[in-house]
């Protein structure tokens, strides 16, 4: 049994990969590390956004957001260069102007096969580093084979409704609990992050929530002696 920790967060949100970043940065600090269990949980942003590879990223948030070209480029800056101080390179400007529904249903797929951070990070490289359209059908094919989907199976993951409802449920717990932003970290069901907060902020979080959970399910010390295994193994 782990203690979970569930992220809200979209592959668009150039703030949930640096949240990502500074998060993982604190858990290989974190002593119990092996005992906590993460889970990726989807939060579409703008979910009536067109997907236009014509379109910059650029061209539409001045548009959709109704500021200058310098406010955007500056805007944009700031969250380039908090990517650089987690080690990460963004390409903002230049990524695909790209509709997460489809993303968001590879994330819920990939989660099945145990695989959900691998396809989170793929995805966020590929939308901020790689400027690859993430709501093509064959760079997501890419993607999700490059992190050990089979291929066959994800492409007709991909050309059916198939989890499309846990999106949505995940979007609905999200908004019984209150999230009305993304990145949102919630740990042992009791702790809320919200936002890229330094590193430090979460490993305090996790030593918090850890404690109390560590006295709600407290370790065996178990003395091994002669058993018999479930399956009538006794030798």
């Amino acid at each position: 049994m782990k203690m979970q920790i569930n992220i809200w967060s979209d592959v668009r949100c150039p703030f949930c990969y640096i949240g990502k970043k500074k998060f993982e940065t604190a858990l290989a600090q974190f002593p119990n590390k092996d005992k906590v269990e993460v889970v990726w949980r989807s939060f579409q942003l703008d979910p009536n956004l067109k997907t236009n590879p014509e379109t910059s990223t650029l061209e539409y948030f001045m548009k959709n957001k109704g500021v200058s070209e310098q406010r955007a480029k500056q805007l944009f800056g700031h969250a380039a260069q908090m990517a650089r101080e987690v080690g990460l390179e963004f390409n903002i400007e230049e990524s695909v102007l790209a509709n997460s529904w489809n993303a968001h249903r590879l994330i819920q797929f990939a989660k099945t096969k145990s695989l959900g951070n691998e396809v989170e990070e793929a995805l966020f490289m590929a939308h901020f580093t790689e400027k690859k359209n993430i709501d093509d059908m064959e760079s997501l094919v890419e993607i999700g084979t490059s992190i050990g989907l089979d291929e066959k199976e994800t492409r007709k993951m991909l050309n059916s409704d198939a989890f499309a409802y846990e999106v949505k449920q995940d979007e609905m717990q999200a908004k019984n609990i209150g999230v009305t932003g993304v990145p949102f970290f919630v740990f042992n069901n009791k702790y809320a992050v919200s936002g890229a907060q330094p590193a430090e902020a979460f490993l305090q979080t996790l030593e918090k929530s850890w404690e109390e959970y560590d006295k709600e399910n407290p370790s065996w010390s178990i003395a091994e002696g002669d058993s018999c295994s479930p399956d009538g193994n006794c030798l």
